[in-house]
């Protein structure tokens, strides 16, 4: 199967994208098509609250499927601006639009060079795809 990988996003080897608007200071987190294919039909997400803070490397919250429970974790250092609600209520959506309607959270960084070290669309692909 052939997944879409945007290239103007940023991408962790843990399967995470993160999509940059320096703007506005906001790194907008998802989960890429890939993984949403691996883990099957997804039946719960756990997401954190407005207001809190997260950390580049470590969890925000849990993905949960049919077939595995896996950790969500963070790009960046920043505090929660918004948690896409819909897909609380409805998980199994995220599949539907990853990239788009399927973003978990918003972040506000106080800088963007935590995504330094994450990956192109290219070079996702290769890891994922190779």
């Amino acid at each position: 199967m052939a997944f879409e990988y945007p290239e103007d996003l940023k991408y962790l080897d843990t399967h995470e994208y993160a999509r940059v608007d320096e703007e506005e200071s906001i790194v907008t987190v998802g989960i890429t098509a890939f993984a949403i294919d691996q883990l099957g039909d997804i039946v719960f997400l756990e997401l954190p609250d407005v207001g809190d803070s997260v950390e580049k490397g470590e969890r925000f919250g849990n993905v949960e499927s049919v077939k595995a429970v896996e950790e969500l974790k963070s790009p960046v250092d920043g505090e929660v601006l918004e948690r896409n609600d819909a897909l609380i209520d409805a998980p199994e959506q995220i599949g539907d639009d990853p990239y788009g309607d399927g973003w978990l959270i918003k972040v506000k960084v106080e800088s963007f060079d935590d995504l330094d070290d994450a990956m192109s669309a290219a070079e996702y692909k290769d890891q994922v795809e190779g």
